[in-house]
């Protein structure tokens, strides 16, 4: 049996949905009757008016889990040619957090929950519990691979699996939500904890406020919407913990508003992601 298959069914049998890539990490293109989506698009989705094709077309949406497909003489030619197996992570409830360079490693491992980790060529793939849209260059070196996406099976990887947090979450958005209620004061977001970091030591957050002023510096376009996600990043991680202080959100306020934001937008931008995760 062919190797690319023999990984296919044992991915399939555990509710990983797989795909054949050929070279350059790529889906097989379309069949002559799907090309151009003329079909309807999107195999085996069971859906009235789609497409039954039994080819492995349209990339991420032949994914399956059923290996009469996967065995079958319409994919036989694909897995022969195929270079690598891929696999559709919202197919089977899970988001990949594509780390594609050490600079990108090291903000995961300071903005990230930890979770179960698989190493690739150039850098890492996070995976979480859960569900989300994928989005490309949601940061330097980032990619997000959930529904509607796919990702290079590379292994089980090691670690606990983590749900999937708001922090990943947040990556996505392009924009913040409106204000929610009127604008706040500068504040720390909540006490009750001492000051003291729950999640390794004082170290860990020094570390996460620096990279949170980076990623706001860096910012190339879209500084409002990297504004709110990167504040969302911080509370998520250190909002419950009591341990941000005056100074700390004070850092981040005057990196955004060196980019061009005004006091006005930051505390938008602060309220709305203290309101987002309820805090």
């Amino acid at each position: 049996m062919n190797e690319h298959l023999r990984t296919a069914l044992a991915l399939a049998a555990a509710g990983v949905p797989p795909l054949p890539l050929r070279a350059g990490k790529v889906p097989f293109g379309n069949c002559r009757t799907c090309a151009n989506n003329a079909c309807g698009g999107r195999p085996n989705m069971k859906t009235p008016g789609r497409c039954t094709c039994p080819a492995p077309c349209h990339a991420w949406a032949a994914a399956t889990t059923d290996p009469n497909i996967l065995n079958s003489p319409q994919w036989e030619a694909a897995w022969r040619q195929a270079a690598a197996v891929a696999y559709h992570p919202g197919g089977a409830g899970l988001t990949v957090v594509d780390l594609d360079n050490p600079a990108a490693i090291a903000w995961a491992r300071t903005a990230l929950p930890a979770t179960r980790t698989v190493p690739t060529t150039r850098g890492e793939h996070w995976i979480y519990r859960g569900i989300m849209r994928s989005a490309n260059a949601v940061r330097p070196g980032v990619d997000i691979k959930s529904l509607m996406g796919y990702a290079r099976w590379l292994g089980w990887g090691s670690g606990a699996m983590a749900a999937l947090p708001d922090s990943v979450r947040s990556l996505a958005l392009t924009d913040p939500p409106p204000a929610r209620r009127a604008p706040q004061s500068l504040s720390a977001p909540l006490g009750g904890q001492g000051g003291v970091c729950r999640h390794r030591s004082p170290v860990f957050l020094d570390r996460g406020i620096a990279m949170a002023e980076q990623s706001i510096t860096g910012a190339r376009e879209a500084v409002h919407a990297t504004v709110y996600r990167t504040f969302l990043a911080v509370l998520s991680t250190h909002g419950r913990c009591g341990c941000l202080t005056h100074t700390h959100v004070a850092r981040l306020f005057t990196a955004a508003q060196a980019k061009g934001e005004t006091p006005r937008h930051c505390t938008d931008a602060w309220t709305n992601a203290l309101t987002t995760l309820g805090l």
